[in-house]
C-alpha cells in the first residue's frame, strides 16, 4: 500500500512526498524476521505525537505484528531489522545488547581525520538542557566507535565506521566530539563552513553539497547477527543510496 511520507520541516524530505510501498525496501525476510534497506527521511517508529508514518507502521500493515530491535536516525539511510513474533525479539534484542551483531556504516565527514584508522572511545550521555541531543561526557554510557577512511578530500574524508555499542546518534556525536562532524548533520555541527590553516581551498563548500544531499550523509551500509532459531551468521548488505553516490563522485572528480 503507498503512503505519502513527509518529514518534519527542518529535516531533509527524500524527494518532497515519499510514495513508497514498503516491499519494495525488503532485503531480507522469513517467519522470524524482516531486514528492511530504510530510506532517508522516513521514521524508524513513531514518534511521541505519532502523526507520521513509520517505517514500523507500514511493517505492521503488512505483517500484523512486528518488534522494534533496533533503530536508524530519520535521516540516516541503511539496514534495520524487525522482529516478527516475541521469541525472535528478545533474541535478536539481547545479540544488540551483548553486542554480538556487526553494524557498519559509511558517511562523509568534514574535514580530514588524525589517522587512516582508529577508534573513538569516548561515554556518551544525555544532554543536561536540550532533550533528544546526545554529548561525549566522562559519566555516560561507554561508546566505542572504529573508523577507516575510504577517500581523503582534504576538507571532506569519506569514511566507514564500525560500532560496537548502539548509543543514540552515537557516530554523529563522536565524529563532532573530535572535530569532523558528519556533513549535513544539523544537530552536531555537519553544516558549518570551516576554514583554517590547515584546510586546503574549498573547492566546493557545503553550502553546493547540500543541494545533492541536504540530509546527514549516513548510511547503514551492513548488518550482521545470529539466525535466531539455526544459530548461523546472517550478514546483509546494501548500496549506498543515490543521493550518497552523487555526493561522493562529485567530490571525487572536484578534487
Amino acid at each position: 500500500m503507498a503512503k505519502k511520507i513527509k518529514a518534519a520541516s527542518s529535516q531533509f524530505v527524500a524527494e518532497k512526498i515519499l510514495i513508497m510501498k514498503v516491499s519494495d525496501y525488503i532485503v531480507f525476510e522469513n517467519d522470524d524476521f524482516v531486514a528492511v534497506n530504510k530510506p532517508s527521511g522516513l521514521l524508524s517508529i513513531p514518534d511521541r505525537e505519532g502523526k507520521e508514518v513509520s517505517l514500523k507502521v507500514l511493517l505492521k500493515e503488512k505483517y500484523g505484528n512486528i518488534f522494534t530491535v533496533h533503530r536508524l536516525d530519520r535521516d540516516t539511510s541503511g539496514l534495520v531489522v524487525f522482529a516478527k513474533n516475541e521469541a525472535t525479539h528478545k533474541h535478536l534484542s539481547q545479540q544488540f545488547e551483548g553486542r554480538l551483531t556487526k553494524k557498519i556504516y559509511q558517511g562523509l565527514v568534514i574535514g580530514s581525520l588524525p589517522e587512516k584508522k582508529g577508534t573513538i572511545d569516548s561515554p556518551i550521555a544525555e544532554h543536561p538542557g536540550q532533550n533528544g541531543t546526545m554529548i561525549v561526557h566522562r559519566k555516560g554510557k561507554e561508546s566505542l566507535t572504529d573508523y577507516e577512511v575510504l577517500d581523503d578530500f582534504g576538507i571532506y574524508s569519506f569514511v566507514q565506521f564500525q560500532i560496537h555499542t548502539g548509543r543514540t546518534h552515537q557516530i554523529r556525536v563522536h565524529l563532532s566530539s573530535i572535530g569532523k562532524p558528519v556533513f549535513g548533520d544539523p544537530t552536531y555541527g555537519g553544516r558549518q563552513v570551516r576554514y583554517g590553516s590547515d584546510t586546503p581551498k574549498i573547492k566546493i563548500i557545503v553550502q553546493d553539497l547540500l543541494k545533492i544531499i541536504p540530509r546527514q550523509a549516513l548510511h547503514a551500509k551492513t548488518l550482521g547477527f545470529f539466525h535466531p532459531v539455526k544459530k548461523e551468521k546472517m550478514n546483509f548488505d546494501s548500496h549506498l543510496p543515490s543521493d550518497m553516490i552523487e555526493l561522493i563522485s562529485t567530490l571525487r572528480t572536484s578534487s
